[in-house]
This record gives C-alpha cells, sequence and structure tokens, in this order.
C-alpha cells in the first residue's frame, strides 16, 4: 500500500508541508512554475535550497505583489468585524477566498479539498472570537500566503495520490506568538481547536512550530497520527521553515509501501421508502462531499409493498460520527444499521499524458500482482465535445499516436 508519512517533529507549516511533498515528485521545479501559473492575484512561487542543522531540503518562498508574509502576519490570523488594517491592506472573507479558488484552473476535487481546509481554518478563528465565519476576515499577505500553500498541498495530494497518510503527534511550540489582537499561547487558539482530538505536545522549543494552516492540512489530509509504520521508504522530502532553532526546523515526508494488510471500514446502511430520487441524490453528494469511501443504492421491497432504496455508505471508522450525521440530516431514515469490513485497495497514481487532444490524465492501479491504467473521463469528454468525436473516437487516436 502507498502510504505518505509526515514526520512532524517540528511542527507544521503550510510552506513546509507543501515543500516537503514537492521534494517527493521526479521534478520539483515543474510544480513551482506550475503555481506560479495558477493566476493567483499578486502571487509569485520561489523554491529555494535550504539548509537546517546541516540537512539540506526545500523552502517554498512565496511573495504577494514582492512582499513575503512574515513576523507582522506570521499565519493567515482573522479579525472579527473589521475590513481594513492601518496598514491599508485589504481583507479577505471567506466567501472572497472561495471566489478565488473557484477560479482557479485545478480539478474540482482540488477545488473541494482547498476549500474544506480554509473552512477548517475560518471555523477555529470563527470559535477563537466567538463570532460567526461570516464575520471573520483575513490578512490580505497572509490569505494569498495561505491560498497558495493549501493549493499547493492539495495539488501535490492529489498528483502522489497516497493510498494513507499517516502523520507523527504533532509538536506544537512553547511559550507565547505575537500577532494582531496581541500576545497568544502557543498553540495558539486557532491551532489549538483544529488540533482537538490529534495527539499534540509542547516540549522545549520557545515559539509556534504548528501554524493554524499547517494543522488544518494535517488534520484534513491525516487518515491517523501515530509512529511511523513499518514500511519501505522510496522517497524522503524535507519542508523546511523559515526559522532557526536548535533543532533542524523542517517538516519531513516520507512515502513508500506499507503491507497490504487492508483497512478497517464502517458501512452504514439504512432502508428509504419516501424520499425523491432527487434527494436521494443530494444526499449522496453531500456524503461524498463529507469524505465517504463510497455510497450506493439498492432496489428494495419495504413494508406495505413500497418500492424503496438501501442506501449504503462506506466510510473510515474515524469518520463513522461524521457520517451518522450527515445521513440523518439529508435522509428520512430514523436508524442507521453498521457493519465493520477490512478493505483491501490497489495503489493508484495519476500521469498527464500528451496527446493530439492536450494534456489527459491517465490513472493507474497496481498491486497484489495485477496493473491496469485508464484515462480519465473527464478529460475524454471534454476533448470528445471539443472536436466533435465520440469518446471512443478520441481513444482510438489517442492509442493510435
Amino acid at each position: 500500500m502507498k502510504t505518505l508519512y509526515l514526520d512532524c517533529g517540528m511542527g507544521a507549516a503550510g510552506d513546509m508541508l507543501a515543500a516537503a511533498l514537492m521534494e517527493l515528485l521526479p521534478d520539483p521545479d515543474a510544480f513551482a512554475a506550475e503555481l506560479n501559473a495558477l493566476g493567483l492575484p499578486g502571487v509569485t512561487v520561489k523554491k529555494e535550497a535550504s539548509v537546517k542543522c546541516g540537512i539540506t531540503g526545500t523552502h517554498l518562498s512565496v511573495a504577494v505583489n514582492g512582499e513575503e508574509e512574515g513576523e507582522a502576519h506570521s499565519h493567515p490570523h482573522a479579525h472579527a468585524h473589521e475590513h481594513s488594517h492601518p496598514s491599508g491592506h485589504h481583507h479577505s472573507s471567506l466567501h472572497d477566498i472561495s471566489h478565488i479558488v473557484h477560479h482557479l484552473p485545478v480539478e474540482e476535487r482540488v477545488k473541494a479539498h482547498i476549500l474544506a481546509v480554509y473552512q477548517l481554518i475560518a471555523e477555529a478563528e470563527s470559535h477563537a472570537h466567538g463570532v460567526p465565519v461570516t464575520e471573520i476576515h483575513f490578512h490580505e499577505v497572509g490569505t494569498l500566503d495561505a491560498v497558495a500553500d493549501i493549493t499547493a498541498v492539495c495539488l501535490l495530494m492529489d498528483r502522489l495520490a497516497p493510498d494513507e497518510v499517516v502523520a507523527s503527534p504533532v509538536h506544537v511550540g512553547s511559550g507565547q506568538v505575537r500577532c494582531a489582537h496581541g500576545i497568544l499561547p502557543v498553540p495558539a487558539p486557532a491551532t489549538a481547536h483544529i488540533l482537538r482530538g490529534v495527539p499534540i505536545y509542547g516540549g522545549s522549543i520557545p515559539g509556534e512550530l504548528c501554524t493554524p494552516t499547517g494543522a488544518a492540512l494535517l488534520r484534513h489530509f491525516a487518515g491517523r497520527f501515530g509512529e511511523m509504520p513499518v514500511m519501505q521508504v522510496e522517497k524522503i522530502g524535507y519542508g523546511m521553515g523559515k526559522k532557526d532553532f536548535p533543532a533542524a526546523n523542517c517538516v519531513r515526508a516520507m512515502l513508500g509501501e506499507t503491507a497490504s494488510a487492508g483497512e478497517t471500514v464502517a458501512e452504514l446502511c439504512c432502508n428509504l421508502d419516501d424520499m425523491t430520487p432527487e434527494e436521494i441524490g443530494f444526499a449522496m453528494e453531500r456524503l461524498f462531499d463529507a469524505g465517504a469511501l463510497e455510497i450506493y443504492t439498492t432496489p428494495a421491497g419495504m413494508k406495505k409493498s413500497r418500492p424503496g432504496v438501501l442506501l449504503s455508505v462506506m466510510c473510515r471508522e474515524s469518520e463513522r460520527d461524521k457520517m451518522l450525521r450527515q445521513i440523518f440530516l439529508h435522509t428520512t431514515t430514523l436508524g442507521v444499521r453498521e457493519n465493520i469490513s477490512r478493505r483491501y485497495t490497489l495503489r493508484r497514481s495519476v500521469e498527464q499524458v500528451e496527446t493530439p487532444f492536450g494534456s489527459i490524465r491517465r490513472k493507474t492501479a497496481s498491486g497484489f500482482g495485477t496493473e491496469r491504467e485508464k484515462y480519465e473521463y473527464e478529460d475524454l469528454a471534454r476533448a470528445a465535445r471539443e472536436q466533435g468525436l465520440s469518446i471512443r473516437e478520441v481513444l482510438r487516436k489517442i492509442d493510435a499516436k
């Protein structure tokens, strides 16, 4: 099983995670150029070599209109009811951020990950300030810096396509951190809120080692937190932070193979006989957005001779409570049954292939002595629509190349 292990022994920030994952790619420089081509307003990304305690890694520098995010705004902190800053900088709401993300030239699934991560940050800041999410505004430089970091990590996760992401317990630092509101304890309130339920520790190093952005990315992508699993490591990436500490200030990403022992999944089932097809479709859409692994319906004969459906939702055990809330919210069921089973999956990867129709993604699945590949349907459909061809004809021309 393709496993990504994130060593957060010196915490995590968005730029550190992005830089560590970039080092796992065959061509990190090409990815940096890809980030700069996304069209984030005023944003310039630069990949730089960095050395911490004798270890060489990558630092990802993000400048907004030539200004790098610095000590005055060390993470995308939020303000309640504020729309301007004494320095004249603009502030962005979550709605503004959503607008930026929806116009990015990336896949819809990547946009969904970006917005889910930013929602975690906004909800944490909302909780810390005691105001609704709609009244939270982010500093311009911090916002675009964070959007660039978060977009980079979400694109990299999509590109690397690990079957499992495991993170170490998170070192959050100690002491205090200065932000727009004054001096706050470490971890900052928003970071502490995001990391609820995650194993964290303080240690003796003073300062903020884990930012809200880093915390949200870990919370969103890590399937579990704990010791490094037994794995055959194939690639290692070091993402460096800006500051120097007695210990190497980096996130280490290790990509390799773990034994295919399968994973435990929960199958949540309920019978429905009083919902329209449109309502069931909407419920399935919301469950997928919430992180369901698979959802399917089966025709069923119900009591009083009513035709109905059996709704089955597969999810990781850690996601069970969230799925139950979504099922009860979006369906009319009064009860849900649970079955626990083992799930075995093939390793998956995605690569871009140049074709007569432009760049098209090819997905490869391998493991258990087999390998197969297929082109991404949405890319084939786009080519077919643009050229007035059938999908079968598009495939024939690609294979004949």
